[in-house]
């Protein structure tokens, strides 16, 4: 069977081709839109949205290149933490931080989840609003939907995304997000936006797009509904012993903090670390002979924002760096 993606392909590289290729192409996504419009119907969203929400909408080649493409090699966690943990980042977040610090205390005083833990996860998702995403939410959905790799998760997202329309959230001319979905300055997921987005400012709308306040309460309500502890860190940096066992690292062997400081682990700066009960794995993320850290329940929160270890260390070192 000739594939969707193959008629895509093929418009621009076959000429005579072209013609058949993007009209079997076309009527396969109109036919998949149809059913997407009257699915969205029978859930409640009125004709003038899907209306204006899905004029225009044709299948986004980019879209399909980007959900494909595969990285040409695997950071080291050396290049990745370099490459996050820039100069001018560390700068900015401290800007935005001090710029931002009676909202932030707003933002604890309702959530209780660290200030600084809030502006690390905007600083790396979007450079502190810099860069938010182009794309039109919508027919990135509906593109991933039709012919991606996962069609029923995007499909999904696409009918959350419709409804957001429906609750007059955001409009679709500024539904705009990344090639996936991803919307704002939280790069929230359509279906995350609907369980966690917030109205801290109370003017009646969810706005991580144009809206600081809703962004960031947007944030620290992911990080508080996913159970972060306020009176905790995310972790530190430390020194292990000599002859550390190597097989006792990773996320799977968790032990109390205690058990690690009878072991000989020690804060980086050399000082001793606080014979705590709270649950601690360490991590090496560049392996034998690189940095070493300790980390806490706060840690696994942070991964449930994006599920890598390198992406919670740096928002956790990010976050030390700017307050």
């Amino acid at each position: 069977m000739v594939s969707r993606r193959f008629l895509l392909s093929r418009v621009a590289a076959l000429p005579a081709l072209a013609a058949t290729g993007a009209q079997a192409a076309t009527s396969s996504f109109e036919a998949f839109m149809a059913e997407v419009a009257s699915d969205a119907r029978r859930a409640g969203i009125s004709q003038s949205v899907l209306q204006r929400a899905l004029t225009g909408i044709r299948p986004n080649e980019k879209v399909l290149e980007l959900d494909r493409r595969q990285p040409e090699f695997t950071l080291t966690w050396e290049q990745y933490r370099d490459s996050r943990l820039s100069a001018q980042r560390i700068e900015r977040g401290r800007q935005a931080f001090q710029a931002n610090q009676a909202l932030l205390d707003a933002i604890w005083q309702r959530y209780q989840v660290s200030p600084r833990v809030v502006v690390a996860v905007w600083g790396l998702e979007t450079n502190y609003g810099g860069f938010t995403g182009t794309f039109n939410v919508i027919e990135a959905l509906a593109t991933l939907a039709w012919d991606g790799r996962r069609h029923d998760f995007f499909r999904g997202e696409l009918m959350a995304a419709l409804r957001i329309l429906q609750a007059g959230d955001v409009t679709p001319e500024r539904m705009r997000g990344s090639y996936a979905g991803a919307m704002g300055h939280p790069q929230f997921m359509p279906s995350s936006f609907e369980r966690l987005a917030v109205d801290f400012d109370g003017d009646g709308r969810r706005d991580i797009w144009d809206n600081r306040a809703d962004a960031l309460a947007s944030i620290a309500n992911y990080l508080g509904r996913n159970g972060w502890r306020g009176d905790e860190r995310w972790g530190r940096e430390v020194l292990l012993p000599s002859g550390f066992d190597r097989g006792q690292a990773g996320r799977g062997t968790r032990r109390p903090l205690r058990d690690w400081v009878q072991a000989g682990v020690r804060a980086s700066d050399g000082t001793p670390l606080p014979p705590l009960d709270m649950a601690t794995s360490i991590l090496l993320p560049g392996g034998a002979g690189g940095q070493a850290f300790a980390v806490y329940q706060n840690f696994n929160v942070i991964r449930r924002y994006n599920p890598s270890d390198y992406y919670a260390l740096a928002v956790g070192l990010l976050s030390d760096l700017v307050a």
